[in-house]
């Protein structure tokens, strides 16, 4: 069975000023600081497989590499997994995108919060485990370099 669609409605956000009704009560715990400048640090935990693991965050990814901000899309400690290949099958724009893995005795937490200060990558998408403070340095990072901090939790 199909059903026309309408091609002269607009598309309702799914995310934004959403109202959900709830029968019990939620309450939230918000940081001060975090409502101030949501946006400069994100969190995303994937669990599963590998393979499935890219298979979701490919569309993210492919999504950052095709900004229209002439700035990088820089991934720093990406697991092994995601090769030059892996990148172009997924369909990314690899001449916006700087692969970065730390060396010596700088800290994948180091390298981040410098390419996130420095200002020259729109978004710095990281693989680290971090605590609350390591959370705030990202995203104090990102808003001093007016970028976007990506952590992908893998789990």
């Amino acid at each position: 069975m199909q059903f026309p669609q309408s091609f002269g409605r607009t598309q309702l956000p799914l995310f934004h000023d959403a109202i959900v009704a709830s029968p019990v009560p939620l309450a939230l715990e918000l940081d001060e600081q975090w409502e101030e400048e949501p946006e400069a640090f994100s969190e995303l935990s994937l669990s599963g497989a590998a393979g499935h693991c890219r298979h979701l965050l490919a569309p993210i990814l492919r999504e950052l590499s095709q900004e229209q901000d002439a700035r990088w899309l820089t991934l720093i400690g990406a697991p092994a997994s995601l090769t030059q290949g892996w990148l172009r099958d997924a369909g990314l724009n690899r001449e916006r995108i700087l692969l970065l893995e730390p060396r010596g005795e700088r800290s994948a937490l180091e390298l981040t919060c410098e390419a996130l200060r420095l200002g020259r990558s729109h978004t710095v998408v990281s693989w680290l485990r971090l605590n609350r403070t390591e959370k705030q340095a990202l995203a104090q990072a990102a808003r001093q370099g007016g970028a976007q901090s990506l952590n992908i939790r893998l789990g």
